[in-house]
């Protein structure tokens, strides 16, 4: 057991590389498990940098110097996140607010409509059986309400945060689009100076994240834009609102299309029930998600994101259970990374395949 141990230490450890590279990831996954919070608005930053990086190497391609640039674009992403900011979440917030105030009358109508399935479909279930049911939903409705009201008022003392993070984040930004270059040989001083499996590493994962980053974004935007104009001209209530649970769902991969359908099927069947308007809508809907999971992800990740689907399940998954919202965010660039690390470790030959390839006869 102890030589097995040995040899596998021997081929995938006995480079320096390997050993600051296992070093690297160690101290990274700690600081993730105990520093997550922390570093909510340094990773934020980091996101919106990557997303506005393409913009200043935009103008610096048109000969403008690095600092316009930076403001240009700088100046340019705060516009419109502020100008976002004023139109879009008053609305959500109206949206929201009048869904709340319904929430009881569309309970009313669904323990009305089921109060009439004893009469029309007496062999499967019973009018006792249905109030058992019906007593039970009342409870969890009331828990649900409760954890609601307990969740929002602790998250009042949350505003100052949001309100720091409003001042934070911009900085960072702004710094880390203007000293990128500075910062990125500030941290390759700290690594072996003979490093081509990090550099290899680095410079595939740069290309990799900026393009996810950029393309989850317009995914974001692209189908939330969609989702609302075709709600709007369907004339479903709450169009804002759910467009923006659609466009946030492509965020997180299979799984957020699922649960976004949820609310959409709901709100559909409480205002039209069943009939040729709500079919509309199912139809509307599930052609949205066709194209953009045959034809708008294709076309803004092409290869970019070459994983099968059940490894980016199980990547959502773990990396959403160990690093929350962030996680499942970064599930596929940290997945790509983890296959890029793998395809590029640097591994030593065993003593005993170099004898037995020595003991071949040369063709």
């Amino acid at each position: 057991m102890r030589k097995v141990v040995e040899r596998w230490v021997h081929r995938y450890f006995a480079d320096d590389e390997a050993v600051a590279l296992s070093l690297m990831l160690i101290t990274a996954l700690v600081v993730i498990l105990t520093m997550s919070d922390l570093l909510a608005p340094v990773l934020a930053a980091l996101v919106f940098a990557f997303l506005l990086q393409g913009g200043v190497n935009l103008l610096k391609r048109w000969r403008l110097p690095h600092l316009l640039a930076v403001i240009i674009v700088f100046a340019s992403f705060l516009g419109l996140f502020f100008a976002t900011l004023v139109i879009l979440v008053p609305i959500v917030i109206e949206q929201s607010a009048n869904l709340i105030q319904e929430v009881p009358g569309m309970i009313k109508r669904w323990q009305e409509t089921l109060l009439l399935l004893p009469e029309q479909y007496p062999q499967l279930i019973s009018e006792m059986r249905l109030a058992e049911l019906v007593a039970y939903a009342q409870r969890e409705s009331a828990q649900f309400a409760e954890a609601a009201l307990t969740f929002s008022v602790s998250k009042v003392p949350n505003v100052i945060v949001v309100m720091v993070y409003l001042v934070l984040v911009p900085l960072l930004i702004f710094f880390m689009l203007k000293d990128r270059d500075e910062l990125t040989s500030s941290m390759g001083e700290l690594l072996p100076e003979n490093r081509p499996v990090m550099n290899q590493v680095w410079l595939e994962m740069n290309l990799q994240i900026a393009n996810y980053v950029r393309g989850k974004a317009a995914e974001v935007v692209i189908v939330g834009s969609a989702t609302y104009l075709c709600f709007a001209l369907l004339g479903v209530n709450y169009a804002a609102l759910l467009a923006l649970l659609v466009g946030l769902s492509v965020v997180i991969p299979y799984i957020g299309a699922v649960i976004v359908t949820i609310p959409v099927v709901l709100v559909g069947l409480f205002q039209w029930g069943w009939g040729g308007d709500f079919l509309w809508l199912f139809i509307a809907y599930a052609v949205i998600q066709f194209l953009d999971g045959n034809v708008l992800v294709p076309l803004l990740f092409s290869e970019a994101v070459n994983l099968h689907p059940i490894a980016i399940i199980l990547a959502v998954l773990v990396f959403g259970g160990v690093w929350g919202f962030w996680g499942v965010f970064f599930a596929i660039p940290l997945a790509t990374l983890i296959k890029a690390l793998y395809n590029a470790w640097p591994r030593n030959v065993p003593e005993e395949a170099l004898s037995e390839a020595e003991e071949l006869p040369a063709e």
